[in-house]
């Protein structure tokens, strides 16, 4: 079984968002968004590291606010960048050597299923790199000027998500790669863009990225419905009497 760091982004502005809050620690049933993303890897087996990254401005916040969850899920605290690519380089500094592979996950997709993450960590240590996508199903315009230009063909579009998982060595030598090659918008774009192929588990739009007040209430009632079940037959999370 490979042996899998998770680094959890945090350290995004969240412009779009609006509010007093930013949308990692803003809350669904009172409890951070963060936290419980975080909570989809800390108690797998395969996972031997966390890494929480978040912003400069929010580090001592956060630090002290949340020490006793942080401490007792055994997370690391890291300090992030301007742009998600650097905070990112900044966490891979801190992954552990023994780690066969790194996964980069969004602090706001709190939906992932159990089962995409275990396809997923599967596929990246057979190919290399793999990433969760989910196949674009409406009709596509680009618009420009607030005008249609253009009707595009969805076939073989799909939007990329988060879990994106590598070897190890491949990120590495990804990133390292990276200087001057403008601002890559996610991992795997990093990866492609050092020759490297990434490979697909397909997955569906319950792994919603949290990015508007509405996204909350959405990934709140799609929380809801995939944790009835385990909560009606099974027992408590070892998290559920943490204090928020």
């Amino acid at each position: 079984m490979s042996k899998v760091a998770v680094i959890i982004a945090a350290a995004g502005a969240g412009r779009r968002f609006g509010g007093q809050v930013k949308k990692p620690f803003a809350q669904i049933d009172n409890r951070p968004v963060f936290i419980r993303t975080i909570e989809l890897f800390v108690t797998r087996d395969d996972v031997c590291q966390v890494i929480l990254v978040v912003s400069p401005d929010d580090y001592d916040v956060v630090r002290e606010k949340y020490a006793a969850n942080l401490m007792f899920m055994d997370v690391q605290l890291v300090k992030g960048g301007n742009e998600r690519c650097e905070s990112v380089k900044l966490a891979l500094e801190e992954v552990a050597d023994d780690a066969d592979l790194i996964a980069v996950h969004d602090a706001v997709r709190p939906c992932v299923l159990e089962s995409w993450i275990d396809k997923l960590f599967a596929r990246a240590a057979e190919t290399g790199a793999a990433i969760p996508a989910a196949p674009l199903t409406g009709t596509i315009k680009r618009v420009a000027d607030g005008l249609v230009t253009e009707t595009v063909s969805r076939e073989g579009l799909y939007e990329a998500q988060t879990p994106q998982v590598f070897a190890a060595d491949v990120l590495r030598a990804a990133y390292q790669a990276l200087e001057g090659t403008g601002r890559p918008t996610d991992d795997a774009q990093v990866v492609e863009q050092a020759g490297h192929p990434v490979a697909i588990v397909e997955t569906d739009r319950r792994n919603l990225k949290i990015t508007t007040p509405f996204d909350l209430t959405l990934a709140g009632a799609v929380l809801r419905t995939l944790t009835k079940g385990k909560k009606s037959s099974g027992p408590r999370s070892p998290f559920d009497e943490a204090q928020w």
